[in-house]
């Protein structure tokens, strides 16, 4: 069995500025997790999601959250464990290319 897997989605109920015509972080975040169901068996996979209007109190999650704020970061931001794969509106491509790095097991395809 593989490791567990971390899927973080940094977000606000609030579309990004710049991201104005994408869907919302939470939407994101859901439609993350049916898009990598339908293609990996995702029993080792968990996913976090954080509110950057208010993080948790974790240091590792305020951290980032300054950095979203004074870098001017586009959001959702989705990890991959501790890899920022994307960045305001997030590819599924790239988010599996980091699944792959982790060998999730792919589901198997009914015929």
């Amino acid at each position: 069995m593989s490791n567990e897997i971390l899927i973080t989605v940094y977000g606000a109920d609030q579309i990004c500025a710049s991201c104005v015509g994408a869907p919302g972080s939470k939407d994101t975040y859901e439609w993350l997790q049916a898009a990598i169901g339908r293609k990996y068996v995702d029993d080792s996979i968990r996913y976090n999601y954080i509110d950057i209007e208010n993080p948790p109190e974790e240091p590792k999650h305020q951290q980032f959250v300054e950095r979203i704020w004074e870098e001017d970061l586009f959001y959702p931001i989705v990890f991959v464990n501790d890899d920022m794969v994307a960045e305001g509106i997030p590819k599924l491509k790239d988010i599996y290319f980091a699944l792959d790095k982790e060998n999730i097991s792919l589901r198997q395809q009914e015929k």
